[in-house]
């Protein structure tokens, strides 16, 4: 057997083509829609990323503006950058890059995003709300990967779904969002006791942990359908390794995402589209 790929590059690349229409509609009737991203540090790969959201923006007409603010930064400032961003009428999305140097409390500045500018889906209270079931806006990669198994047309309902990793950006709410359409999840760990009896009971393995290459082929149920999260720099090695081993796994299993090319750019694209979404609901509430 080998693995069909799921192919996470041509389909943020659809996504994106879609958003397109939506955004020339806001831009007719004078809604520019506009995120906003807060980076506080110097560490690259956080930089990388900031510019690779902006030039996505670019793409399909969302403006995008970044607040840099030095690695030694106070909480105060960058609390009062967040509750400018929050009143500012022309910025429908707010995004906090993370991570955020570690002397700041970051679930505070989290708490401090508007509920309607929390693209990212990440804070407290957008948490909180895909718990209750009534989240505005749900974290960006969870909800890119059942975009892209939706467009897969893998079925999720009643299928048992193991996720290993539970961070809060991340696998925990993923979990919720396989709950929500009806998978039975079982969430898994680095500390979780024979963690290969677990995941080949999985239909649908989501590897989420950032251990690289910690998931191999013997680990895999076979036909099961495998999502690989994670980003790794391995020494030695050049480019990013996911969390799965990705040709033993691809042996295996039935579908498989790609290390890059996968869960990534799926990420990307649904940052794009929740601030489009929340431009939108901004338009209705005038």
């Amino acid at each position: 057997m080998s693995a069909t790929l799921l192919d996470g590059a041509a389909t943020a690349a659809q996504i994106r083509e879609g958003l397109k229409p939506r955004v020339q509609r806001l831009r007719d009737v004078g809604v520019v829609p506009k995120l906003s991203v807060v980076i506080i540090g110097d560490d690259p790969a956080s930089h990388t990323y900031v510019r690779m959201k902006a030039k996505a923006c670019r793409g399909v007409g969302i403006e995008s503006e970044t607040y840099t603010l030095p690695h030694n930064a106070t909480q105060c400032e960058a609390e009062e950058v967040i509750d400018h961003l929050n009143v500012d009428d022309s910025v429908h999305g707010i995004l906090l890059q993370h991570p955020v140097p570690k002397h700041l409390d970051e679930i505070r500045l989290l708490n401090q995003l508007s509920p309607d500018k929390d693209v990212d889906g990440i804070s407290p209270a957008s948490l909180g709300a895909l718990v209750a079931g009534v989240a505005k806006f749900i974290a960006c990669t969870p909800l890119g990967i059942v975009e892209l198994l939706d467009r897969y047309t893998i079925p999720l309902e009643g299928k048992r779904a193991v996720v290993v990793g539970r961070s809060i950006i991340l696998g925990k709410p993923l979990a919720l969002l396989l709950l929500q359409r009806h998978a039975t999840v079982t969430v898994c760990h680095t500390r979780t006791r024979d963690l290969p009896s677990v995941t080949r009971e999985a239909e649908i393995l989501v590897a989420a942990c950032g251990r690289a290459e910690l998931i191999t082929g013997d680990m895999i149920r076979p036909g099961a359908v495998v999502v690989d999260a994670g980003y790794n720099r391995v020494e030695g090695r050049s480019g990013d390794v996911g969390d799965v081993h990705f040709e033993s796994a691809s042996q295996v299993a039935s579908y498989i995402t790609p290390v890059p090319g996968g869960v990534g750019p799926m990420t990307i694209a649904m940052l794009l589209s929740n601030t489009v979404r929340a431009a939108e609901m901004r338009l209705e509430m005038r």
